[in-house]
């Protein structure tokens, strides 16, 4: 999950297939595949359960990087899985959707970064300064004393009245900018969605905008609140091999050259210009904010990568509608995590990505089971799409929705597992954008049921919504449902769960010590996979459409797409 939200008791126990192409060049391919030492059961379980994520996210893994063995190795499993549970291939005659992508290494012993502040070099280091990164996979990368201009949010907003880039020409110069919405840092509830993030708080629309306005190359300016994870995150997630579409097969623009820069960083860049950061913060919270010009500041960097173009996979499988198969609901969990990292001798240098996400992948599995013994069978196909590059963007499941099975207008809804909540069992069943879309009027039922009610993620503005694979889906006006237990203990309470859920972020979230707890107190996962199940089976039941509800940016997608039925 790239930089999700975690509701998980990890912390509190911390100890600490069908033959296919490679998916790298050079990746080594598994020889048999591995298999869980486990007799499965057709009920959801929290015995089952457990044995698909100890099995994913083990060592012997290699923390499930694509273009890896730990990609080949991964596949093999779900695919023997799907084999046991009787699904039918869910591309044609094969389980896989081949992903192309360019897979980007910098080589940081060859590339620099700096800025020049009143004629004086201040070098950036990697991993402790800066994150670096292209996605033009090109081999060599530079800019050389590029003006540095501070634009606020980096918002271009029409509909919001609000546009960082007026009157300005950004043409060869480098872009910085804060994290999040316009209103975030001075706690404005009347600019955008007031505290709850919107998509242009995210990362990814600020360097898309910037690709846009034709910088050479942008920088965010990294804060814990507003990014809604620590700088560690960000180091962790940016080095090594990076992934992505290639061009052809994305047509977002790109710039040549973007990145982050610690807070730390920012405030000495602003001071050596003559500005001060916190009073140009508060000022871009307010309407009609202008860009500021950095003084004599400038950038320069070169930046020297290795390119490699390879492919990774998607996996799939379905079971087809007893009466309407054309019409599908999709089940979606992304199967990658970070692989590994060079280090010291006895430091452990896998990320196992226990949590994020073995856990969604078992709850995927443990829901399909529950739908091979269903009486009566589905109506409508159930598909199980578990997605490759989450981590790098969601580009897996972004691929799959330009690229999809069975066409998104007759895509009924998805219902997307990230990172399962292994806390217990709560009061609160979160529901990530909750009040978007009618499918929280399918769910809302189900989980009064289990005396529970549904509630907004804790966070709103740290945009969760925007950061998991459903999200691929609702840009395209698929009602997208990502729902897993909250923080509200039955029988420890709300600050019980609270600080589980901050020790997991801080301690293990997009670390090594993300790993498989056996004292994981399974019972509200189980809860949560019946009632996600549960929310499949009722719509693969019926003839309902679900949609966005009125106001929201999704529902007019969906209805176009679904003008022609």
């Amino acid at each position: 999950m790239k930089h999700t939200l975690l509701f998980a008791a990890a912390a509190l126990a911390l100890s600490a297939c069908s033959p296919a192409p490679e998916p790298a060049a050079e990746a080594p391919v598994a020889t048999a595949a591995p298999s869980a030492d486990h007799g499965f059961g057709p009920e959801i379980s929290a015995e089952d359960f457990a044995a698909h994520v100890r099995v994913m996210s083990s060592d012997e893994f290699a923390g499930r990087a694509p273009g890896t063995i730990g990609e080949q190795m991964t596949a093999d499993y779900l695919v023997s899985q799907f084999e046991r549970l009787g699904l039918q291939p869910g591309n044609g005659d094969s389980w896989f959707q081949d992903v192309p992508m360019v897979a980007t290494t910098a080589d940081e012993a060859t590339s620099s970064a700096k800025f020049v502040l009143g004629g004086s070099d201040r070098a950036l280091a990697f991993g402790s300064d800066m994150a670096l990164g292209t996605r033009t996979a090109q081999a060599e990368v530079s800019v050389d004393a590029s003006e540095l201009v501070f634009v606020g949010y980096g918002v271009n907003a029409p509909e919001a009245n609000w546009n960082d880039y007026a009157g300005l020409d950004v043409k060869g110069k480098t872009v910085v900018m804060l994290v999040n919405d316009p209103g975030f840092h001075v706690g404005d509830e009347q600019l955008f969605s007031g505290k709850k993030m919107t998509y242009y708080g995210r990362w990814t629309y600020k360097f898309e905008e910037a690709a846009r306005q034709g910088a050479a190359a942008a920088l965010i300016i990294h804060d814990d609140a507003g990014a809604g994870y620590g700088w560690d995150v960000v180091k962790n997630s940016w080095s090594g091999e990076q992934y992505d579409l290639p061009a052809s097969a994305d047509p977002e623009p790109r710039l040549p050259m973007q990145g982050w820069i610690t807070g730390d960083v920012a405030k000495e860049l602003f001071a050596a210009a003559g500005q001060d950061l916190d009073a140009l913060r508060i000022a871009a919270n307010k309407p009609g904010f202008t860009a500021v010009a950095l003084g004599d500041a400038t950038f320069t960097a070169k930046l020297n990568s290795s390119i490699k173009e390879a492919s990774s996979r998607n996996i799939l499988a379905k079971i087809p509608g007893s009466t309407r198969p054309d019409e599908a609901i999709v089940y979606t969990a992304h199967w990658d995590h970070l692989g590994t990292h060079d280090g010291p001798e006895g430091e452990d240098h896998v990320y196992n990505g226990a949590i994020d996400n073995a856990t969604g992948v078992a709850g995927v599995l443990e829901i399909a089971e529950a739908f091979t013994v269903q009486n009566p069978a589905p109506e409508r196909s159930v598909v199980f799409l578990l997605v490759t590059l989450e981590e790098s963007g969601l580009l897996g499941s972004k691929y799959y929705a330009a690229n999809p099975v069975i066409p998104l207008k007759d895509t009924v809804a998805v219902v997307n597992l990230d990172a399962m909540s292994v806390v217990g069992p709560t009061r609160d069943f979160v529901v990530i954008g909750l009040g978007n879309s009618e499918l929280d009027d399918v769910l809302r039922p189900i989980a009064e049921a289990q005396g529970r009610v549904l509630v907004e993620e804790d966070g709103v503005e740290k945009g969760f919504f925007f950061r998991s694979d459903h999200f691929s889906f609702a840009k395209f006006g698929v009602p997208a449902l990502y729902a897993k237990g909250g923080i509200d203990h039955v029988e420890k309470g709300v600050e019980y769960g609270r600080e589980i859920q901050a020790r997991y972020t801080n301690v293990a979230y997009h670390k090594p010590a993300d790993e498989f707890d056996p004292n994981w107190d399974l019972r509200g996962v189980v809860q949560d996979l019946q009632a996600l199940y549960g929310v499949g089976r009722e719509l693969a039941g019926n003839e309902a459409w679900p949609n966005y509800v009125e106001g929201n940016a999704f529902k007019a997608a969906r209805d176009a797409s679904r003008a022609g039925e």
